[in-house]
């Protein structure tokens, strides 16, 4: 599975248009609570919001024709569920390290650390 950090995003989704990717999808799998903390916006993606927990139920509703950047708070959820993605033939897929808050430190300081 591959890993880009925050800062690698915009790099990643260019790669993604350059490769005649459809949009690709950032997928945030925190919880509703921590999502109205701080959210990202989306910016040359369609953000889709979908609790870790509830991902084996919702799998269906992800676009396998797409690429997939997963997000979390710090990148350990989203690494697990980009790890399961992939196991489910889910590809391109790759981990957002460091999660939100390293987005925070990285490309939006307006989005709230917690």
């Amino acid at each position: 599975m591959d890993h880009i950090r925050p800062a690698q995003l915009a790099q990643w989704l260019e790669q993604c248009r350059q490769q005649g990717e459809e949009r690709p999808v950032v997928l945030d799998v925190r919880e509703p609570w921590e999502v109205q903390l701080a959210s990202v916006k989306a910016d040359g993606f369609d953000l889709v919001h979908m609790p870790m927990a509830s991902l084996p139920a919702r799998l269906a509703e992800l676009p396998r024709h797409r690429p997939i950047a997963c997000l979390c708070h710090h990148g350990g959820r989203s690494a697990q569920v980009a790890y399961f993605l992939k196991n489910q033939g889910f590809d391109p897929v790759v981990n957002i390290s460091g999660g939100i808050d390293v987005w925070s430190a990285e490309l939006d300081p307006t989005v709230p650390r917690y």
